[in-house]
């Protein structure tokens, strides 16, 4: 027996319905007693061939997705399963087909894995995923498993508000388990702006949490920070704004710009307002719907954002999310 996979996966994702000719296809997260995450390389022959993936198939017509990754997995590993809860929908486009990826935990089982179909295996760790070259609708299973679920984007201090009270408010955001955090500061003299993010940054890293820079570069660049990319920055940019080693996202609401934040090599995104927002006066949101049809034009992490919280993560990952990001959804306590 087995422990559930690394991460957090939700515990009750809604049922998505599979769009018209759609390939429903299914995968689990196999993790052994040290953690290492288990891998099947694509046979010669097969579409992708050579590629590393989580193990799994394609749903029979008639056949549940919970039915299927157990049929799969006894077929090609010769393992008997347990599953664990969804971890996440990948829904995904490609030149000559719609897929739908359907993950789950692997709670435990019984048996040895071995490669029944004649494909190699690798026990992982999770830390070495992002270094497998994989088929395009996998990538978002590996930053679900290795990064955070929730992403702050702050508000500025209220009228009033001192620097304390803004920096307690972030000290108990983090406290409730945000670890990654956007900081936007609409408004506010770079003088007082870069106090409040060298304290910013003092707190982050005390937690253990990611923090990036909203439309500075030059601010992220001096402090060594993360930088997050407004879509019309976005626009502007003809190379990567910052090193490598410092993270890098940006704000999508149509396909082109998934698509440039993705050649640029954003790290991850944040695509909406999924629902309306105040941020976005006149916008009706796009709905899960609009998310969906975005989400599969792309294989970087993508966060929703618009009118979510830490309740929306389950249908979030449902369609394809990372998570959720927000301002008041997770300042506020």
């Amino acid at each position: 027996m087995t422990p559930d996979p690394p991460g957090h996966p939700p515990s009750a994702l809604p049922q998505p319905v599979d769009p018209p000719g759609a390939t429903h296809v299914v995968a689990g997260v196999i993790v052994d007693a040290r953690g290492r995450v288990l891998l099947a390389r694509r046979t010669a022959g097969r579409e992708l061939a050579g590629l590393w993936e989580f193990p799994g198939g394609k749903v029979e017509p008639g056949e549940t997705p919970e039915a299927a990754l157990a049929r799969e997995l006894d077929e090609e590993l010769g393992i008997e399963v347990e599953l664990g809860d969804p971890l996440m929908v990948v829904p995904h486009l490609t030149p000559t087909r719609r897929l739908r990826l359907d993950v789950r935990g692997i709670r435990a089982w019984r048996g040895t894995p071995k490669g029944y179909e004649g494909q190699a295996l690798a026990w992982v760790q999770p830390g070495a995923l992002p270094r497998y070259d994989m088929p395009d609708p996998d990538r978002p299973v590996v930053a679900a498993l290795l990064q955070p679920d929730h992403c702050l984007v702050t508000p500025p201090p209220g009228p009033g508000d001192s620097d304390a009270t803004w920096l307690a408010a972030l000290e108990s955001a983090l406290a409730r388990g945000v670890r990654r955090v956007q900081f936007r500061m609409p408004g506010i003299d770079r003088s007082r702006r870069q106090q409040l993010l060298a304290n910013a940054a003092l707190h982050c890293a005390a937690a253990g949490a990611q923090l990036l820079v909203n439309g500075d570069a030059r601010l992220a660049c001096e402090s060594g920070l993360g930088l997050h990319l407004p879509a019309a920055r976005l626009r502007e940019c003809r190379a990567r704004p910052v090193a490598d080693d410092q993270p890098l996202s940006a704000s999508c609401h149509d396909a082109e710009e998934l698509k440039l934040a993705q050649a640029l090599g954003c790290d991850f995104a944040l695509v909406g307002p999924v629902h309306p927002t105040p941020t976005h006066p006149g916008h009706g949101g796009i709905g899960w719907a609009g998310f969906e049809a975005l989400r599969e034009q792309a294989s970087l992490p993508i966060y929703a954002i618009g009118g979510l919280g830490v309740d929306d993560i389950a249908a979030a990952r449902s369609h394809g999310a990372q998570g959720i990001a927000a301002i008041r959804g997770l300042w506020e306590a």
